[in-house]
């Protein structure tokens, strides 16, 4: 079972990709994992100190002019417990932290229009992080080149999944806009249209 922390796993695996600043793995991070598996200024520093006091990275000082600067590297430990946690079949962390579906998970207190009107806002939302994705995969096709193929196929992921939620949102509210069902039960009951959703409703 790996020990690592959340943010130190970001952080190692992205000093494995030769980012070696806090600034410069924030930098990427802001760029790629942020849509799965993000960390803060807060959270990269101190954890950095975690780190190199565990032995895992080593620190030298890189000043530019007056600026200090500290670049990071893995140490053998570090490129131990990295792999390791990589391999660890056994403690894979599932988490999604989606507004817009805890939202849609209380929309029984939403009136008719109420739920259209943020099922068409989540769809707006999902284009534009779409559009987004599009404008980063540019520069992921580009790292495939220099042998950087798998943030390229995460990327891939992303913009699957994006396509299919942006999707998912502008057919549910199609279907209430038409008054036609969002599901059928087992019993035969269906549910959606132009019921009332919620006792606000």
């Amino acid at each position: 079972m790996s020990s690592l922390t959340p943010t130190a796993r970001v952080i190692l695996g992205m000093l494995k990709l030769g980012l070696g600043t806090g600034y410069d793995i924030k930098k990427v991070i802001d760029l790629s994992t942020r849509f799965f598996w993000t960390a803060s200024f807060g959270q990269i520093y101190p954890e950095l100190k975690r780190l190199r006091k565990a032995g895992l990275v080593r620190a030298e000082q890189d000043p530019r002019g007056k600026v200090k600067r500290t670049v990071y590297s893995l140490t053998p430990k570090g490129e131990q417990a990295f792999h390791d946690w990589l391999t660890d079949g056994e403690n894979m962390l599932f988490e999604i932290r989606d507004e817009s579906l805890l939202r849609l998970f209380f929309s029984d207190f939403l009136s008719h229009d109420e739920l259209i009107a943020n099922l068409r806002t989540q769809e707006q939302v999902f284009e534009q992080v779409l559009l987004r994705f599009r404008e980063i995969e540019v520069e992921a096709k580009a790292g495939v080149e220099e042998g950087r193929v798998y943030p390229y196929v995460a990327l891939q992921y992303g913009i699957e999944f994006m396509a299919f939620a942006r999707d998912w949102y502008a057919e549910r509210a199609r279907r209430l806009e038409a008054g036609e069902e969002l599901f059928e039960l087992e019993d035969g009951m269906a549910t959606g249209g132009e019921a009332r959703l919620g006792p606000t409703g």
